[in-house]
Formats: C-alpha cells, structure tokens, sequence
C-alpha cells in the first residue's frame, strides 16, 4: 500500500486528489507542520527538504520501494504509474506539462505569498500585499484567457488541473472575487463536482 505524508495544504491536497482519481489504495500519514513534524529526523529521511507532501510506494518502477517529494514529480510519477491524466509522449505532453510548470512556479509561490501577508505575517506590510495580490491577480488572468475557450488546461482532465485546483480553492484567502474570472469559475464549479476532489480536499481529516 502507499504511504502519503499530507497535510491540509494545497499542495498536500494535489496527491490525495491525484490518488483518489486513479483509485489506488493508500494510507494517510497526518504531518502536521504547524507542529513542525516535518522537521522531524524520521520524516526528513523520506523527504530532504522537509515539507509536505511526501509519497512513499511499496512497488516502485524497477519494483523496489520508492519515496518521492514534490508535489509535481509525484503527480506525475502517479500517472505513468497508471497511465491515466497524463498523456503519452508528443505535444499533449508537453501542453500538460507546460501549465503543470505554470502551477509550480507561478500560481504556488505567488498565492502563498499572498496567504502569508494577508493571514500569516506578524506586522502588515503594505508593499508585500500589493505586490503579491496584484501578481495573483495577473495569474488569474492567464487562467481564466487560458480557459475562455477549452474545459481544462490542457486537453482533457489532467495533472495540470488537478496541481491548479486546490490553490484555486482557497480564493477567498487571496480575497479573490471568482466572479471577475468567468472561465476560471466554469473550470473550478466543474472540477468541484467530482466526487474524487472532493474526497481527496478532505484529505487529512483533521479532528480540532
């Protein structure tokens, strides 16, 4: 069975939406990182960099254990693993990988950014919100230029949406008005629908 080491973060919630949609059984290992579990020497030997959300399979490609960090290179280590949202090599591929990018370097840092100074930062800076709501606004943009013409943001359902989705589910803490994003919000109303991303956003269950 899988090992996931998650948490409540959009980053954690990409693989528990990920292993939810492909159906393969796995286990929920809660790392509670406002603890700071993830600094823990026992967790650190499966993920180096100490942040969540890690992945360690029993049957890896050359059929020996594998443990994996990164939220991107599990999403696709997942699908070729089952050959499903992600397609075979050719310019599909690359189209999926593109805007996989586009959520890791972009649409990531830039919404957590903006969570930190609006939610997190001990003293309101000014400068920080303004710089980081604008440029989650630009991305928004792209998203939704993206998407005015197409259901997902590459071909069919794919990794890309599934990395894009749990970021975008936390409009409100970006203090975004999805209204002013029509084809954003067409894409996420949809994607909220599946009963996997709705199974896998509940991922860890949390009891306070």
């Amino acid at each position: 069975m899988i090992d996931l080491y998650t948490w409540t973060t959009p980053n954690g919630r990409k693989v528990s939406i990920m292993l939810e949609e492909i159906e393969l059984p796995y286990r929920v290992n809660p790392i509670n990182i406002g603890k700071g579990e993830q600094f823990a020497p026992e967790y650190v030997k499966i993920n180096p960099n100490g942040k969540i959300p890690s992945l360690v399979d029993p049957e890896g490609p050359d059929g020996k254990p594998i443990a994996m960090m990164e939220s991107g290179a599990i999403l696709i280590y997942l699908a070729r693993k089952t050959g499903k949202f992600f397609p075979p090599p050719g310019r599909a591929m690359y189209d999926v990988l593109e805007w996989l990018m586009f959520q890791m370097g972009g649409v990531g840092p830039m919404f957590g950014q903006t969570h930190h100074y609006l939610r997190a930062a001990k003293e309101q800076v000014p400068y920080a919100i303004e710089r980081y709501q604008k440029e989650t606004r630009r991305l928004y943009g792209v998203l939704n230029e993206r998407l005015k013409d197409r259901d997902f943001l590459a071909g069919g359902y794919s990794i890309a949406d599934i990395a894009t989705y749990p970021w975008v589910a936390r409009y409100e803490w970006h203090k975004t008005d999805l209204n002013d994003f029509p084809h954003v919000k067409r894409w996420f109303d949809a994607i909220s629908a599946r009963s996997a991303v709705q199974r896998g956003m509940n991922v860890p269950q949390v009891t306070k």
